[in-house]
C-alpha cells in the first residue's frame, strides 16, 4: 500500500482518491478551503462537487499543503490548468524526497503552449520528481463514485512508473491500460475539451444528431492532426484518450464543457456562463491555446478556429456555422485526416 496525496478536492480530485482509498491506500486530498476539509473528515462528503456521495472513512483531507506534499510518496495532481503551474511552485518549495507524480488535468497552457507534463517539469526540480505519469481517459466522476465500469490510460516516458500507477488505481470497476505516448494522451485530453464545446452549441443551437457526429467525427481529424506534427502517435487518438474521450465529453450530461456550449448556443454570453457554472471550463482556455498551436504548426483546423471566433472574435454562433458549412469542397480522406 502507497501514501498518495490528491492535490485537488474537486470532483475528479475527490473520485480518484475514493478509488484509491477503497484500494486500501492511504490516501490524503488536499485542499484550499479548510471548511471542505472539515466536511470531508468528519461527514466523509463532498457536497459541493459529489452531493449525495459517502466517501471511504479512510480517505482524509488537509487544507496545510506542506503536511500534503510530506504523506505522499505519490502525488496526484488534480488542479485545473490555470493553477497548475503555481501549485507545482508551492510544491517545490516544500518537496523533500522523490516523488512520481501523477497528473489528470486536461489541457494547454496558451501563449507558453506548454502541455502539463511539460509545466511539471519547469517547476518541479528533476532530482524531486521521480517519474511523470498522465493518467487520463473517458472518466467522469459521478460515474466514478458509483463504481461503474470506467476504463483510463496510464502515460508516461517512464513504463515502470506507469505500471505502478496502473497497480495503484486497479480494481473490478476502474481498469487502467499504459501507454508510452505521452504527448498524444496529453492532447487528446485536452484539445477533446474545444469539441466538445462545439458539440454544446450544437445542441444549444437546436442541431440533432447529424451536426454532432459530424463534430466528433470531425474533430477527432483536427486532434489528430495536429497531435500528429506535434509527434504524438497516430493510433493514440483513436484510443480511450482520444476518440473515447471525445465521444464521451461530446455526448454525456456530466460533461460541463458541454454544459458550457449548450449555453452558449442558446445566446448567454460567455461571461455569463462562466460566473453562473462556478467551476473551471478547461475548454475555453485551451480553445485559446489550440487555436495558437494551429498557427504554429501550420495545421488547419476550422472547428477550432470556428470556436475561437466565438468565444473571442464576438461571431454569433450561427454565424460561425454558416461559414463552416459554405467552405470551399474537400476530399474527406487526405495525409492525417487532412481533408477537413
Amino acid at each position: 500500500m502507497e501514501n498518495i496525496s490528491i492535490i485537488g478536492a474537486g470532483s475528479w480530485g475527490t473520485a480518484l482518491g475514493f478509488v484509491l482509498a477503497e484500494n486500501g491506500h492511504d490516501s490524503l486530498i488536499w485542499t484550499r478551503r479548510a471548511e471542505q476539509a472539515d466536511e470531508i473528515n468528519q461527514q466523509h462528503s463532498n457536497s459541493q462537487y459529489l452531493p449525495d456521495v459517502k466517501l471511504p472513512e479512510n480517505l482524509t483531507s488537509t487544507s496545510e499543503l506542506d503536511k500534503a506534499v510530506q504523506h505522499a510518496n505519490i502525488i496526484v495532481l488534480a488542479v485545473p490548468t490555470v493553477a497548475m503551474r503555481q501549485t507545482c511552485k508551492k510544491i517545490q518549495a516544500v518537496l523533500k524526497t522523490p516523488t512520481i507524480f501523477v497528473h489528470v488535468s486536461k489541457g494547454i497552457e496558451p501563449d507558453s503552449l506548454k502541455r502539463i507534463s511539460e509545466i511539471i517539469e519547469e517547476e518541479v526540480d528533476e532530482s524531486l520528481r521521480s517519474a511523470i505519469v498522465v493518467l487520463s481517459g473517458p472518466s467522469h466522476a459521478e460515474e466514478v463514485v458509483l463504481r461503474h465500469p470506467t476504463t483510463v490510460t496510464a502515460a508516461s516516458s517512464n513504463m515502470e512508473a506507469a505500471e505502478r500507477v496502473q497497480d495503484l488505481f486497479m480494481n473490478n470497476y476502474f481498469r487502467v491500460y499504459t501507454n508510452a505516448d505521452v504527448v498524444g494522451v496529453e492532447l487528446g485530453g485536452a484539445l477533446k475539451n474545444v469539441i466538445a464545446l462545439a458539440a454544446g452549441i450544437s445542441d444549444g443551437l437546436g442541431y440533432g444528431d447529424n451536426a454532432k457526429a459530424a463534430l466528433i467525427t470531425r474533430g477527432l481529424a483536427e486532434i489528430t492532426r495536429l497531435g500528429v506534427k506535434m509527434g504524438a502517435e497516430q493510433q493514440t487518438f483513436s484510443g480511450l484518450t482520444g476518440l473515447g474521450d471525445l465521444v464521451v465529453t461530446c455526448t454525456s450530461v456530466h460533461s460541463r464543457n458541454w454544459k458550457a456550449g449548450n449555453r452558449l448556443g442558446k445566446g448567454q454570453s460567455l461571461e455569463k456562463v462562466t460566473d453562473e457554472m462556478g467551476m473551471v471550463i478547461e475548454g475555453v482556455r485551451t480553445t485559446k491555446a489550440a487555436y495558437q498551436l494551429a498557427d504554429h504548426f501550420d495545421t488547419t483546423m476550422p472547428l477550432t478556429e470556428a470556436l475561437y471566433s466565438i468565444l473571442f472574435g464576438g461571431i454569433p454562433p450561427k454565424q460561425a456555422v454558416d461559414q463552416l458549412m459554405s467552405r470551399g469542397k474537400k476530399q474527406e480522406i487526405d495525409m492525417f485526416f487532412g481533408g477537413i
